[in-house]
């Protein structure tokens, strides 16, 4: 592995593929909404495209599971109800996240990293109408195979807090924020083969150290039987 400073994803068009699967037990689908905001004047509210809501608990919570796009420039992206027609009077923002992850999925035994961090996360206790922020820092991560293909994934590290938020009219409107930024650093896997150099010296190791062994088991055996044959002989004179 190794770390410098580069876009890795030049062909990816400025953009990172994020996937979102989150449930809210306790809010009924038609008011989940997701927006989508960036320093690149993006303001999107109600993204429905790639996007599905399952209901929950007899229809009173809902699954949200999304897929999309957030172009390369801190910003956020938010479960919310902001889109809705009416707005609830006692919206109930408690949730579990299962899943939030960005750019190629990566299924390598040999590669540990924070691609999934948030996976898990249960928030059902927190208080209802509570907002979450999520500060994420994203760090662009390539792996690379023997064959030269290249994935570029993300990983993420995380910080949250609660807090109510008063809009300006004196409403509380909660919200579960995913704020982020990206590192300039890059992180990059490759993979490659052991030398055969490599592979003949640890045999050779291995031979070596087993004749070695067998050398000091053979003279400490030599040696205990010497000193008994004394004994014997000791005690027949």
């Amino acid at each position: 592995n190794e770390l410098y400073v580069d876009d890795p994803d030049k062909d990816s068009g400025g953009k990172i593929e994020v996937n979102l699967n989150i449930s809210l037990p306790n809010l009924h689908c038609e008011l989940v909404g997701l927006d989508i905001q960036d320093e690149m004047g993006r303001h999107e509210v109600g993204h429905i495209d790639n996007s599905m809501k399952i209901p929950l608990n007899n229809g009173d919570g809902c699954r949200f599971e999304g897929h999309f796009s957030i172009n390369k420039v801190p910003g956020n992206f938010h479960v919310s109800t902001h889109s809705a027609t009416a707005q609830p009077q006692n919206p109930d923002m408690t949730h579990i996240i299962h899943k939030l992850s960005f750019g190629d999925k990566l299924q390598v035994h040999n590669v540990h990293g924070a691609f999934n961090a948030l996976e898990g996360a249960d928030k059902l206790s927190s208080n209802p109408l509570a907002s979450h922020d999520y500060i994420l820092k994203i760090v662009p991560t390539v792996y690379e195979d023997m064959s030269g293909k290249q994935r570029y994934s993300y990983q993420y590290t995380v910080a949250n807090k609660e807090y109510v938020a008063y809009s300006h009219t004196g409403r509380i409107i909660p919200a579960i924020w995913f704020r982020y930024d990206l590192s300039p650093i890059t992180v990059k896997y490759t993979e490659r083969r052991q030398p055969l150099y490599r592979f003949i010296t640890s045999i050779c190791a291995i031979i070596g150290g087993t004749f070695t062994v067998a050398g000091i088991l053979d003279s400490c055996i030599f040696t205990a039987s010497e000193a008994w044959k004394k004994i014997q002989l000791g005690k027949m004179q």
